[in-house]
């Protein structure tokens, strides 16, 4: 299969970028896009050119880095899919492919196709965890009842694998549904309503003070989702926030 490629290059954070047009051959459909593009970087190193810089680690879908915007859509066409994950197959041969960074104030790039997600982790940083330590022996497996429909939900969100998708997606760069995935995997359990409270208004903060954007119910997060995290989180976190501004 034959394609061409038009890449982002920008050496760093204060260089201007553009795209730059590479063909490639030989492409085989059973072919990740991440192998696609190592063996583009094969070609460049073949030829003395630098190489494409891009995000990667665990290539099986479960830890976010392989963030790339292909023909305009967060990790490609392919629904609850990582870029890991799709498969050349799901292209044509001839087709041209445009491969972008995402796109958020929040997000600036570093080079190439990488970006700087760290906002993330300053957000999770913030107080999505629990602080209350544990004294004597840890309480056995199963000792607080939970109902299952809220263990369901709590696992569901707690799915959420920081890709930035979300951000990508959205129109005003909202990163509405990776938070409150982040607080409802905690607001569930009888766990983390101890702290509920203290969660939210510091998360929330935290994410206004990283530059994100607001949400405004397009619905575009959910639907580039590679786990599929539901918009009933916002609803949840924005009815957690609601409940601790008034207590505070």
């Amino acid at each position: 299969m034959k394609l061409k490629l038009k890449i982002w290059r920008q050496k760093n954070a204060q260089a201007t970028g553009k795209f730059v047009d590479y063909d490639i051959d030989g492409v085989d459909g059973d072919m990740s896009f991440l192998e696609m593009m190592d063996v583009l970087n094969e070609q460049l190193v073949a030829k003395g050119e630098d190489t494409v810089e891009f995000d990667h680690d665990c290539r099986e879908g479960i830890c976010g880095s392989c963030s790339l915007q292909i023909n305009g859509e967060p990790h490609g066409p392919n629904r609850l899919t990582a870029t890991c994950q799709l498969h050349m197959r799901s292209f044509n041969d001839g087709d041209t492919i445009v491969i972008e960074p995402f796109r958020a104030k929040a997000f600036p790039v570093i080079k190439d196709l990488v970006v700087d997600r760290s906002a993330f982790d300053r957000i999770q940083q913030a107080w999505g965890y629990i602080s209350v330590n544990t004294s004597g022996n840890t309480q056995d497996a199963n000792s607080i009842p939970v109902e299952k429909e809220h263990a369901d939900e709590s696992f569901n969100a707690a799915t959420c694998i920081g890709c930035g998708a979300c951000v990508a997606a959205c129109k005003n760069a909202s990163a509405m549904l990776f938070t409150s995935a982040k607080v409802s995997q905690y607001a569930l359990l009888p766990q983390g309503r101890v702290e509920a409270t203290e969660r939210v208004m510091a998360m929330v903060r935290q994410m206004d003070e990283e530059g994100f954007g607001n949400c405004s119910n397009t619905g575009a997060c959910e639907v580039e989702c590679p786990k599929g995290i539901s918009l009933e989180n916002i609803a949840r976190m924005n009815r957690e926030f609601m409940k601790a501004s008034t207590k505070s």
